[in-house]
């Protein structure tokens, strides 16, 4: 099923807990997943889409109502409501734009199935280190993911 489903991994792996989504990503990766590495740039997901029915995006996200390491789910249009509300990605406030823009210029990228799990961090500063509540969520997050992927989470 792993085929039909494309995770993109956001993050910056030398700014603490900024590689989250990184770190997730390779995990899934390891375990056979379909895995598009974008770092800061959404747009490489234009020149690597295959059609995909689904898409799962990780990243970290900012908030100051939830605590650090907390792990979000968000499906749908609670995507692109929610993530500029009380909860801010920390690369998908520009990157939402962009991804409806790839949506509008790309009729398969608008019907798939769009997911977004990310975590809460505590700092996002210079260093490879995640910090100790946002590295516990790195488990949840690929067991979260693997549901997702096996169409267990709507």
């Amino acid at each position: 099923m792993s085929g039909k489903t494309l995770i993109i991994a956001l993050g910056n792996d030398v700014m603490g807990d900024d590689g989250f989504g990184l770190r997730v990503g390779r995990i899934l990766m390891e375990r056979g997943h379909n895995v598009l590495e974008v770092g800061t740039d959404i747009f490489k997901l234009a020149q690597y889409y295959e059609g995909e029915e689904r898409l799962i995006i990780i990243d970290a996200i900012l908030s100051d109502e939830l605590e650090p390491g907390t792990l979000v789910h968000l499906s749908g249009e609670e995507v692109f409501e929610r993530l500029k509300g009380e909860i801010r990605s920390a690369h998908f406030m520009g990157a939402i734009d962009a991804l409806r823009l790839l949506m509008a210029l790309d009729e398969r990228l608008a019907r798939a199935e769009i997911h977004f799990v990310g975590v809460v961090v505590r700092r996002i500063e210079l260093g490879m280190e995640l910090s100790s509540e946002v590295e516990a969520a790195v488990p949840r997050a690929v067991e979260l993911i693997e549901r997702i992927v096996r169409g267990k989470v709507r």
